[in-house]
């Protein structure tokens, strides 16, 4: 059985650690292949996520993808998945996962400054009706054109090294409305009071 660290570590970059002297660090490092309680937590927050494949020849692709809280969804514990809507119509990904099902999704938690990396197998599912229901994004007016589904063969925490802090847009509004509306109410209270001289 191939070790998950075999998929971050190949043989070339075991040889890179050896040589920048890096490798006893990282020697003994488990990484999971498995979904736990931390990685679905992790999921069901992320509104967005970066997915990485490439074509049989080598040629890499990264694509953005997003939507609300819970758009990716655990499957079971070696799987994630999403709806692909239609979109632009490139198929970048499909193409490449039809060719080489090798691909890497990278989590980014910029509110709390942390990230996961998934190494793993993408498979493009084209016509399953209930699959495309169950991935569907409630309220969401877009056509699921097929479903995404990620077989996980490793996953890491990674570290909260040089992540910058960004806040999600409505989530600064409603802080802002609240603290707005505490001023208001406390203004209008001393306003009540100087009127009553007291």
């Amino acid at each position: 059985m191939t070790d998950p660290t075999d998929h971050a570590f190949s043989p070339s970059v075991k040889a890179a650690q050896i040589r920048k002297g890096s490798r006893p660090h990282y020697a003994g490092m488990i990484l999971a292949d498995r979904v736990d309680a931390r990685l679905a937590a992790f999921v069901g927050e992320v509104r967005s996520f970066y997915l990485g494949s490439a074509s049989a020849d080598g040629q890499p692709y990264i694509q953005h993808r997003g939507g609300p809280k819970g758009f990716l969804k655990v499957l079971d514990d070696q799987r994630l998945a999403f709806a692909d809507f239609r979109g632009n119509r490139q198929y970048i990904s499909t193409g490449n996962a039809a060719e080489n099902r090798k691909a890497f999704i990278f989590l980014m938690d910029y509110a709390n400054r942390r990230r996961i990396k998934l190494w793993g197998e993408l498979d493009v599912i084209e016509g399953d009706a209930e699959l495309n229901a169950a991935l569907a994004v409630p309220g969401y007016r877009g056509v699921v054109e097929q479903a995404m589904v990620f077989t996980i063969t490793a996953w890491d925490i990674n570290c909260p090294q040089h992540i910058p802090q960004f806040l999600p847009a409505e989530e600064v509004a409603a802080a802002l409305a609240e603290r707005d509306a505490r001023i208001a109410a406390l203004e209008a209270q001393l306003a009540a009071l100087s009127e009553s001289g007291t």
